[in-house]
């Protein structure tokens, strides 16, 4: 194969960008492959529907192929390909892990690359019910045995060394940092902020992000005489829970907008005086990064796949997650130092210059041209 070649690739993820419950790892995604895509190679993506999908569709210039949903997707999956997929003689198999592992290497015919985002760990007993935390748990387990010899791919560093623990060896690992749209997320040339001091949080609303802990920070804030408000952007299914929290708070504390349109997240983020993003454990941390690109700092738990996309005291600061009374403390830094703010804003633009989709579809090509070599 020459350089100039094309790849014949199938990528499987759980869901593609169009799904309702499409989050960061499907923008990564469809950020990355559909710039493969529109470079010549052919991709086929095998992900899950939802109801009213279409089963085949062509998405950002990949044949998009939906099976199942998404607790039936992990047990469809395999079949399907062997109906359907198994005859295109794909070159390589791109299996994005950002769920329960897929076991691909085990039913499909060309090399595998595994692409992950981020793994739960115990996080998962955060988030889902005892048997279903278990179940994420032990299905993760196993990594090492069933993707022996697999070439990896992970988003941070901190994914990289969660998975050498894991008994991946480290040099077969590339570490690819994601990118962001450069053209979208800018700062408000105005320079403009809310009046009031306001923190954001762009996302699903899911329990193990920690939400509360802003809520909890932004009342205490207020009980101290700073009118500060904490604005929350982002349907999930622990938003009945966090509406309850919030209501337990003075009048005016917490906003929740619901889903919101790319052009309100972009004025959101260049209006907030920071964005908050307090969870124990991502693979990155995407909207850390477009804050900085409109130049305002992010508050983020000094936790894995946080850490990296937080430049502490140069584009946000790091906070211990589980200290409630050092999220205050750092929410109040913000409202209380204009310099600080100044100082943080003007680092974020310049950490953010650095992420790029361009540069991470090129090395992500370069590593599955390797792949493929071998």
């Amino acid at each position: 194969m020459t350089a100039a070649e094309p790849l014949h690739l199938l990528v499987i993820n759980w869901q593609d960008r169009k799904n309702p419950q499409a989050g960061g790892a499907e923008i990564h995604l469809h950020e990355i492959f559909g710039r493969l895509a529109s470079r010549g190679h052919r991709i086929v993506l095998l992900c899950s529907g939802w109801k009213g999908a279409r089963r085949i569709e062509e998405v950002d210039g990949l044949h998009v192929h939906r099976v199942g949903g998404r607790h039936t997707f992990t047990l469809r999956a395999a079949r399907y390909y062997r109906r359907h997929l198994s005859g295109a003689k794909f070159q390589l198999v791109v299996e994005d892990i950002n769920k329960i592992p897929l076991s691909s290497p085990r039913w499909v015919e060309a090399p595998v690359v595994a692409l992950v985002p981020h793994l739960f760990g115990a996080t998962a007993f955060r988030e889902a019910s005892p048997p279903l935390a278990a179940a994420v748990w032990l299905a993760e387990r196993p990594l090492a045995r069933v993707y022996r010899g697999v070439p990896f791919q992970a988003i941070s560093e901190s994914t990289a060394d969660d998975l050498a623990a894991r008994g991946i060896p480290r040099p077969s690992i590339q570490v690819i940092y994601p990118g962001i749209e450069h053209e979208r997320y800018t700062p408000d040339p105005s320079g403009e902020r809310f009046p009031n001091p306001t923190f954001a949080y762009v996302g699903r609303l899911k329990r193990y992000k920690g939400l509360e802990r802003v809520i909890d920070a932004t009342a205490r804030l207020r009980a101290g005489g700073i009118d500060a408000r904490f604005v929350v952007a982002g349907k999930g299914d622990h938003e009945r829970a966090l509406r309850r929290r919030a209501a337990r708070t003075p009048p005016g504390t917490v906003d929740f907008l619901g889903f919101i349109t790319e052009d309100e997240k972009v004025s959101l983020l260049r209006r907030a005086w920071a964005t908050v993003y307090p969870s124990p454990k991502e693979g990155w941390g995407i909207t850390n990064i477009e804050a900085a690109a409109c130049g305002t700092p992010a508050l983020a738990s000094d936790s894995p796949g946080l850490r990296e996309s937080v430049s502490h005291e140069r584009s946000g600061l790091l906070v211990p997650h589980d200290d409630p009374g050092a999220w205050e403390q750092a929410m109040r830094r913000i409202v209380t130092d204009q310099a600080l703010r100044e100082r943080l804003s003007a680092g974020a633009l310049e950490f953010a210059a650095s992420f790029s989709w361009d540069r991470a579809a090129q090395e992500t090509e370069a590593h599955l041209r390797r792949s493929a070599a071998t």
